[in-house]
């Protein structure tokens, strides 16, 4: 008994410690440094809250831009990748099914999450023409908005060119009114 005292007292302190005083501790100083991000990044429309600027949300009607496939069905709750291989069958025989010559891989590939925001620039490019037709809009102007929301690389070195898909959907409803 007397080595099994210390053992939990330890147990108890390190869990109070590590397990309640850290991570209140980190989410307060996250929600005084990053209020914005630490609150969910949510961007607004119309006064209300229409999503958030890091999570990809499935638009699925053809007057929207479309996101990535996701695994999870762009849940949170379900965040997480196929765990399909390069050399999977299954992801072989899906990608032959939706994809086209001349699409961008990450319209038929999911992201590591399930819940990326953005699609590639060139993923965006491929969807004016359905998009301005669902619309009624002229592609050209469809494609500027494309064009106005593209983002670079990350320090002009990471990644490539991409499109927030809420932004883009947010945009395109404001000039379609």
């Amino acid at each position: 008994m007397s080595h099994l005292r210390p053992a939990f007292t330890l147990l108890a302190l390190f869990t109070l410690l590590l397990g309640l005083a850290y991570p209140l501790a980190m989410t307060g100083l996250a929600g005084l440094a990053f209020p914005w991000q630490a609150g969910g990044s949510p961007v607004t429309a119309q006064d209300r809250v229409v999503g958030s600027a890091l999570l990809g949300q499935a638009f699925t009607r053809p007057g929207y831009f479309h996101p990535r496939p996701s695994a999870g069905g762009h849940d949170p709750m379900a965040s997480g990748g196929s765990n399909l291989g390069p050399t999977s069958q299954k992801l072989i025989d899906r990608i032959a099914a939706e994809a086209a010559p001349g699409i961008a891989a990450d319209a038929v590939t999911t992201s590591a999450s399930g819940l990326d925001p953005d699609i590639s620039r060139a993923n965006a490019l491929a969807q004016v023409a359905r998009v301005a037709a669902a619309r009624g809009l002229p592609p050209e102007t469809v494609r500027a908005l494309v064009e106005a929301r593209a983002q670079g690389r990350l320090w002009g070195l990471i990644g490539e060119p991409r499109v927030n898909v809420l932004a883009l959907n947010l945009a395109l409803d404001a000039v379609s009114r």
